[in-house]
């Protein structure tokens, strides 16, 4: 599936999709553990926000919600009504650089190729300001297929590989990554992974003699 075949079986799904969701459970627990590491008053952007129940719903107010699918924004516009949407592409984030103090992407990016997946990653550290995070779900297999039947339409999901996506991760300039196990939305364990950008000039001063 190409990425207007993703959209349009997003814009078919979405209603299902949010329907079949818990908005509870352990991985929307760790926004919590994310925003303990912010500011005061945080930039932060939801990538991926669908509905807007999962993740955005427990950021904070006036956090931006990004998706592909129009119809997931339509439903977010109601569940959080004071988010900001933006229809886009994670592999073309429509902001500036240094704009946001954090990033979350949950269950999101593995429905782009992964060959694509360095490109996303990099969007997102453009995006951050140095020392900015990143709370994601982290695809624990090797896969790229078709699901026929997801959620009663089709679905495109691929991914390199744990090791592979960690890797990546690092040569955008993410450190200090952590994992954590959490409970997904509908019902399984789900691998996470907590990072933060490097801060150059900061590590810069530390290694200078």
């Amino acid at each position: 599936m190409d990425r207007n075949e993703v959209r349009r079986a997003w814009d078919e799904v979405a209603a299902t999709y949010a329907a079949r969701r818990d908005p509870d459970g352990s991985d929307a627990a760790l926004i919590d553990d994310l925003l303990g590491e912010l500011p005061t008053d945080p930039d932060v952007l939801d990538v991926g926000c669908g509905d807007g129940a999962r993740t955005l719903a427990n950021l904070p107010a006036g956090s931006v919600g990004l998706d592909v699918s129009r119809r997931g924004l339509d439903l977010a516009s109601d569940t959080v009504p004071d988010a900001r949407l933006i229809h886009g592409e994670m592999s073309a984030l429509p902001f500036g650089a240094d704009r946001f103090d954090a990033v979350t992407a949950y269950h999101a990016v593995f429905h782009v190729e992964r060959d694509h997946h360095p490109a996303v990653y990099a969007e997102f550290a453009r995006v951050l300001r140095p020392g900015g995070r990143l709370l994601m779900t982290l695809p624990s297999g090797r896969f790229e297929t078709v699901r026929r039947g997801w959620m009663g339409d089709r679905m495109f999901f691929s991914a390199p590989g744990r090791d592979h996506t960690l890797a990546q991760l690092r040569e955008v300039g993410f450190a200090d990554v952590e994992t954590r196990t959490a409970t997904d939305p509908l019902g399984s364990s789900t691998e996470f992974a907590f990072a933060r950008l490097a801060d150059t000039r900061a590590d810069d001063d530390r290694t200078r003699p």
